[in-house]
């Protein structure tokens, strides 16, 4: 990202589906990668917490998701900074090398680099359980040895940069500079089932400068267009999972017509998204815009604390208590209320009721000492008083989206209180009751002026254990801070729904119904 900050990943049941890869071509000159799937395993458990630095890729938070992934084929993509997915991977095979040495990667839209375990690398357990890359076997190898680091809260990945040929299903691209792993983080790793990681961003957020795979496969004339797509099959009855299209679109798995909107940062998939609807009706949290990137590295849909909290209420989602929350609202609940109903700039309101500094930043205004001192032990916290001001400005918007419709004030300061209990867990799954999907609403996303929806089966994640059901929230929180933020993270939740195409060539992405 372009600003440096810190993004929290849940403890996830980290179950991968591991696809044998089945590469396709056919007359229409496009390239494809078919996964298979790979029955899930739940006894893998990954607590990261996973920091996004300047330069770096992002890494979002995930939970648990059934995907089921083909990836599209023989195109070649970005060496991707890690993601950590719930329930649910896209594998492909790739080799590097003469002769080819496979490896098993993710193919993440959310990153620019590719990078696999070198035979190098010694001290990490995790490299013991992976293909490892040998450039001595490699007849086209060349010697880079820049060293490369990409950033983790559980460690980094760190090595060196190497050069060689890549193929990706039938393609081939020369001379590809990528990340030989010469330590990896055990706790992270040892229990993944992919290799590495292959991104699909723009060269933008390479770690290194390096160029990314898919800026090569273009450039070397590899593909029809410069354009790649996404089909994730969400049929967890049918044995194909998905696939990504190199070089074009593949009109099997979508209907109607794509809506486009342009990229506005390059680096991520990034692009413009309007309100965001529960049951149709606007949460008022993005009717000014919203920033969104398109992340095929995460399983879940990500965005803001304030608007999930919302999400999941609706929903009936678990969450945690938040006693700072309540303590704004019984404290300062109908002062925030009386400020918003006569009109008073929102921005300025925290810091009106002294729980914020004027310009709007943590915890320094008098009103919050009294408040501090009694929950701490008389001593001021300036961590609590960050959190005061977080939810101040949580409730601020809470309550102001429910002026706009005309609830009462009992009703507005109960709603408010109810959404203090229900804050997504930093360190736990959202769990749904799966007697109640056909009750639940949909939750809808504006892009190009057009409402994306998402029903109760399309968001909510159910995971089966023998006879024993249990369903999860698809929504995750995720607090990117300004200016790059806040930003929503639609993953695999999002584009299992709707396929998605990455045009390259026009700086634009464009998403329809899959089918």
């Amino acid at each position: 990202m372009g600003t440096k900050c810190k993004i929290f990943v849940i403890p996830l049941f980290l179950s991968f589906f591991l696809l044998p890869l089945v590469f396709s071509a056919s007359s229409d000159g496009l390239v494809r990668i078919g996964l298979k799937k790979r029955a899930l395993d739940q006894n893998n458990r990954l607590a990261a917490r996973l920091e996004s630095q300047e330069g770096e890729p992002l890494r979002a938070s995930i939970r648990k998701y059934h995907l089921r992934g083909n990836l599209g084929d023989s195109e070649d993509t970005d060496i991707v900074a890690l993601k950590n997915y719930m329930d649910a991977q896209y594998f492909g095979e790739i080799a590097i090398g003469t002769p080819p040495q496979k490896f098993t990667v993710i193919f993440d839209t959310g990153s620019s680099n590719l990078w696999v375990p070198s035979a190098k690398c010694y001290f990490s357990v995790a490299c013991y359980f992976h293909s490892k890359y040998k450039s001595s076997r490699s007849s086209t190898y060349k010697k880079n040895g820049k060293p490369a680091e990409i950033r983790y809260g559980t460690g980094a990945i760190s090595g060196f940069f190497s050069q060689d040929h890549v193929k990706v299903g039938d393609l081939v691209v020369k001379n590809q500079e990528f990340i030989e792993a010469s330590r990896e983080p055990s706790i992270t790793f040892l229990v993944a089932k992919f290799d590495g990681i292959l991104g699909l961003g723009f060269k933008e957020i390479s770690v290194g400068g390096a160029v990314p795979v898919w800026y090569n496969m273009v450039d070397q004339g590899l593909v029809k267009e410069p354009v790649f797509s996404f089909w994730i099959n969400r049929n967890t009855e049918e044995e194909e999972g998905g696939q990504i299209v190199f070089g074009g679109v593949d009109p099997n798995h979508y209907k109607g017509d794509h809506t486009y909107v342009p990229v506005t940062q390059k680096g991520y998939w990034q692009f413009d998204m309007g309100d965001v609807l529960i049951d149709g009706k606007s949460t008022g949290f993005c009717t000014g815009g919203c920033a969104a990137i398109a992340d095929s590295g995460t399983s879940l849909l990500a965005g803001p604390t304030t608007i999930i909290t919302e999400i999941n209420h609706a929903i009936g989602a678990s969450g945690v208590v938040s006693q700072q929350c309540k303590t704004v609202v019984a404290e300062y609940g109908q002062q925030i209320l009386d400020l918003l109903s006569a009109e008073t700039d929102p921005e300025t309101v925290c810091s009106q009721v002294g729980l914020c500094t004027f310009d709007g930043t943590r915890g320094v205004s008098g009103g919050i000492e009294s408040v501090v001192d009694e929950k701490n032990g008389g001593k001021s916290s300036g961590v609590l008083q960050d959190a005061m001001c977080t939810a101040c400005e949580m409730a601020v918007v809470w309550i102001r989206n429910q002026l706009k419709r005309n609830e009462t004030q009992d009703y507005i300061l109960n709603y408010v209180n109810e959404l203090c209990e229900r804050l997504p867990s930093p360190m736990g799954e959202s769990a749904v009751d799966c007697d109640q999907l056909s009750s639940l609403p949909p939750v809808s996303f504006t892009i190009g002026g057009k409402a994306f929806k998402l029903t109760p089966e399309q968001y909510v994640l159910k995971v089966v254990a023998g006879d024993v059901a249990q369903c999860i929230s698809g929504f995750t929180a995720l607090d990117v801070p300004p200016p790059r933020g806040p930003l929503w993270i639609l993953g695999d939740v999002f584009m299992g729904r709707y396929h998605t195409v990455f045009d390259y060539g026009n700086e634009r992405i464009g998403f329809a119904e899959a089918a």
